[in-house]
C-alpha cells in the first residue's frame, strides 16, 4: 500500500535527527539550531506529536518480551493511540511540514531512515484506513518483531534493509565529506551504520580508536613547551578515558572528530 512518509510522525522525527547529527559534522551551527528549533517546536511537552511518536516508540523500542506480552503491548498502544485526536496530529504534521520546507529545504525529505519499513508498519497500524487483513499482518510483525530473541531481532533489522539503497547513501556520504581526514570517515562511517547491529561495530572501533587517540595526546602533553597547552593535553586525555565508560552521544561524535584532527596537527608539528 501507498505510505506517505511525511504524515509519519516517527519518520518526521527520526529525518530530523539524522538531519541534526549531519549539522554537527558539518560544523554547521546555523542549521544545527534551526533543526533544533523546529524540533522543541513541534515534539516538546504534551504536543500532538510528542503525543504519537510515543505510542510509535512503544511499539518499536520493546524488544525481547514474550509473546503474549507483546500482543498485550499492542493492543493498549492502539487504544492509547485511539485517544489522540487525530486532526489534531494532521494540523500539527502540517505545520512541521511547512516549517521543514521553509527553514531546512526540501531535500530533507529525502535522508535515508535505514527502519522506513518498520515506521511505515507501524504508521498502518495506527491508520484507521488500512484494510483489515493488511493491518492484520502488520500487526503480527510487528508483535515478532517485539517477542523474537535479541539475536533473531536484530538479524531480521539487517535482513530488511535494501542493499542498493544502504550502498548508495554510504557512497553519497563519503563523496559529501571528501575533506576530511581517513580516520574521521571511518569514524562517520561507524557512527552512520551503527543501526545495523545495535551499535556493537561503533563499540569495537571506538575502544581501539579512543585508546590511540589518548596515547597520542598523553605523549603530545609530556613534551608539551608550554603548561598551558600541557594542562589542556591532560584534559584532553581525561574526556577520552572517562567517555569510553559510558554511551556515546552526538555530542561526543563533534569531540572526538575535533581530538582525532588535534592528534594530526600535533605531529605535523612534532
Amino acid at each position: 500500500m501507498r505510505h506517505n512518509k511525511k504524515r509519519n510522525t516517527a519518520f518526521i522525527y527520526e529525518t530530523l535527527t539524522r538531519e541534526l547529527t549531519k549539522a554537527i559534522v558539518a560544523k554547521n551551527k546555523t542549521r544545527k539550531k534551526e533543526v533544533l528549533v523546529i524540533i522543541r517546536e513541534h515534539f516538546e511537552g504534551d504536543s500532538p506529536l510528542a503525543r504519537e511518536l510515543y505510542h510509535y516508540r512503544t511499539l518499536l523500542e520493546t524488544k525481547n518480551v514474550r509473546q503474549s506480552i507483546a500482543e498485550r503491548i499492542l493492543q493498549e498502544t492502539k487504544l492509547a493511540h485511539a485517544s489522540i485526536e487525530l486532526t489534531e496530529v494532521f494540523d500539527a504534521q502540517s505545520r512541521i511540514i511547512a516549517a521543514i520546507n521553509k527553514r531546512l529545504g526540501q531535500d530533507v525529505w529525502s535522508t535515508f531512515v535505514p527502519n522506513f519499513k518498520s515506521l511505515a508498519s507501524v504508521n498502518s497500524i495506527f491508520n484507521p484506513k488500512t484494510k483489515v487483513k493488511s493491518r492484520v499482518l502488520f500487526e503480527q510483525a510487528i508483535v515478532d518483531a517485539m517477542s523474537a530473541p535479541e539475536s533473531l531481532a536484530e538479524s531480521a533489522k539487517l535482513d530488511s534493509l535494501d542493499n542498493l539503497t544502504y550502498n548508495s547513501f554510504i557512497k553519497k556520504f563519503n563523496n559529501k565529506y571528501t575533506g576530511l581526514l581517513e580516520e574521521q570517515k571511518n569514524l562517520l562511517n561507524q557512527y552512520v551504520t551503527s543501526f545495523s547491529d545495535g551499535g556493537f561495530e561503533l563499540k569495537l572501533y571506538l575502544n581501539e580508536e579512543l585508546q590511540r587517540l589518548k596515547g597520542l595526546v598523553s605523549d603530545a602533553s609530556e613534551s608539551a613547551d608550554s603548561a598551558l597547552i600541557e594542562q589542556n593535553l591532560v584534559k584532553v586525555a581525561e574526556y577520552l578515558e572517562e567517555f569510553r565508560r559510558r554511551d556515546f552521544t552526538e555530542n561526543d561524535l563533534e569531540k572526538v572528530l575535533k581530538v582525532q584532527e588535534l592528534v594530526v596537527e600535533l605531529s605535523a608539528n612534532d
